[in-house]
């Protein structure tokens, strides 16, 4: 049978989450890096967008379902196996088991407001500092009223909803990511230790590493890549 396809780039952090989500869920995937510049006409064809991540499945050999929105491959990839219970579907039993408190309709809430909001004041954050622009002050603490919420959040809990990681951690993961190199001098410094102690337990995790492994640029004639937990 064959395996699901993702179309992928290794540091785009829409991409970079649907790996993450691969992963935590325990499952397989062909992985196909590519250049945007020049996208394969495989990746065209099954999605016209010619946006990462798209991931393709086989349904019959014949048809094939494709998703092209990154929570939507990282809803897909945890509904079919969620063995840390990123989803909040499950119970999670034992002396030992961290508290949960948050939903998935709350954790979808707080993605939904580092999509739609946060990512936009980011890129101009970015755009500020690579043209010199004069409102960089301004796009930074505009960021920062999220970086506050996230600062809050985790000096109450070791993740972002409680005690347990969620989808929501590695959702934003990507983002912070991006946010704490704009301006790496003042991020190392700033007042957010929670946030830098979160970022770089992920940073420097082998889960990172494995979904950051770079890999040669996917053409047709290239052996797969078989892509998942191992």
């Amino acid at each position: 049978m064959a395996l699901p396809v993702l179309y992928s780039l290794r540091n785009c952090p829409y991409a970079m989450r649907a790996r993450i989500a691969i992963y935590k869920s325990k499952q397989t995937i062909e992985l196909r890096d590519v250049v945007l510049k020049d996208k394969p006409a495989e990746m065209l064809i099954a999605s016209p967008k010619g946006t990462v991540p798209t991931l393709v499945l086989s349904a019959d050999g014949q048809t094939q379902k494709v998703i092209d929105e990154s929570l939507d491959v990282m809803l897909w990839a945890l509904q079919e196996s969620d063995p840390d219970n990123l989803l909040r579907a499950g119970v999670v039993e034992g002396d030992d088991a961290p508290e949960i408190s948050a939903n998935l309709t709350e954790i979808l809430d707080l993605v939904y407001g580092f999509d739609h909001e946060f990512k936009g004041l980011l890129e101009a954050y970015k755009c500020a500092k690579r043209y010199h622009e004069t409102n960089l002050l301004e796009c930074r603490q505009a960021c920062e009223v999220y970086i506050q919420d996230l600062e809050k959040r985790l000096s109450s809990h070791a993740y972002l909803m409680d005690d347990h990681e969620s989808l929501a951690d590695i959702a934003i993961l990507p983002f912070i990511r991006q946010f704490a190199k704009v301006e790496r001098q003042w991020y190392l410094q700033s007042p957010y230790p929670q946030l830098k102690q979160w970022l770089n337990k992920y940073l420097q995790s082998p889960m990172f590493n494995k979904v950051m492994t770079n890999y040669p640029i996917w053409h047709v004639k290239s052996e797969p890549v078989v892509f998942g937990f191992s």
